[in-house]
């Protein structure tokens, strides 16, 4: 028995040689996230993709950064088994393997998490405000949190939205004919870049969209966006709390993306959405597809959830108290006793597996 639990570290019985071994692991984890950030933010990942193998001094030359810095980079990238290095040249050169770059540039691919380390990044630069709100309660807004928490979520989420979301709400029959009557008016609330709007928009050509959000840089950031999609005429992006939705609406149909979980205020959002829905509308709301229950060790997906929510959405929420302090293992009892409470008649589970980390839900008014 001793052995078996042994063998699993993350579980509290682990002996303290095993459970050494798993916090070792994880601070190399740690360093090559950081690093990682790195490369992504000063470019060198792209400029590896466009420019083929480089030595570390064109490397910086190339993007204008400190050769030194780029030396002890790179070699610390083979070190990690993330990048190549060809010994026999003189210097030494370094290239980017293909899979490795999908995943680290390819904006569009499902594959691409290059964005993931800027979450984390954003928590770390305020972690003293962090630790003080854990000592005596309060947060740290999405707002304070910047750019690199804002462009994570949206540059993680945008290829989903983009490949995914049109064919997902194409087989919910009775969705897709709402979604497709001429003149239908359709809300978005919260949402971020602006992605999941112009996927809708294309989706659905006849439609008029809505997208109320309290972040004014993420509204200027998609009204870019939409500008740049060609979708302007059809999309207006607001400076709003989704609790003003009626004063935007009716609506045939209504969208909360990955946001839910993030609001301090929860149940009288939902119940405004509610009461700007048009008759025999619904809301859809795509969140975190969590397991169902806490039952202590947990796979992956609620891992990242929770590191998340420690670091950024509990914290978000809760810099505006009142709160419902939700966070991001945001469970789907929790979400039913939401819409319970915001007058809503049922909560189903959308027919739409496979997309990224996420489940979709329909409140029906």
């Amino acid at each position: 028995m001793t052995e078996a639990v042994d063998r699993h570290p993350d579980r509290p019985g682990a002996s303290p040689e095993a459970f050494a071994e798993r916090l070792f692991g994880s601070a190399l984890a740690t360093a090559e996230t950081m690093s990682v950030y790195l490369g992504d933010r000063l470019g060198w990942y792209r400029c590896m993709v466009e420019s083929g193998p480089l030595t570390s001094d064109a490397l910086a030359e190339h993007t204008e950064t400190n050769a030194r810095y780029a030396r002890e980079w790179l070699e610390m990238q083979c070190a990690f088994g993330i990048l190549d290095a060809d010994l026999t040249a003189s210097p030494p050169t370094f290239a980017i393997p293909p899979g490795v770059a999908e995943v680290l540039t390819d904006t569009s691919s499902l594959s691409y998490l290059g964005a993931l380390p800027r979450m984390f990044a954003a928590s770390a630069r305020h972690l003293p405000e962090l630790l003080d709100a854990y000592r005596h309660g309060g947060g740290v807004s999405w707002e304070t949190l910047g750019a690199d928490a804002r462009e994570c979520q949206a540059d993680l989420n945008r290829p989903w939205f983009d490949n995914r979301l049109a064919p997902a709400l194409a087989g919910v029959d009775h969705l897709h004919a709402r979604l497709s009557r001429p003149g239908a008016h359709i809300a978005d609330i919260g949402f971020g870049a602006g992605h999941s709007t112009i996927a809708l928009a294309r989706a659905y050509p006849e439609a008029t969209f809505v997208g109320l959000d309290v972040d004014d840089a993420s509204v200027q950031m998609a009204r870019a966006h939409a500008a740049t999609a060609e979708v302007s005429e059809r999309v207006r992006f607001l400076v709003a709390d989704g609790d003003e939705a009626s004063a935007h609406g009716p609506f045939d149909a209504a969208f909360a993306f990955e946001c839910l979980h993030d609001m301090p205020r929860p149940v009288e959002v939902l119940a405004a959405v509610r009461r700007s829905l048009t008759p025999g509308a619904s809301l859809i709301v795509m969140d975190e597809a969590v397991s169902d229950e806490f039952t202590g060790p947990a796979d992956d997906l609620d891992k990242i959830m929770y590191g998340f929510s420690l670091f950024v959405c509990l914290p978000d929420s809760m810099s505006s108290p009142p709160s419902a302090a939700t966070g991001t293992v945001f469970r789907p009892s929790t979400l039913k006793q939401y819409a319970r409470d915001a007058g809503y008649a049922g909560v189903e589970v959308l027919p739409i597996e496979d997309f990224s980390f996420f489940r979709f839900y329909e409140l029906t008014t």
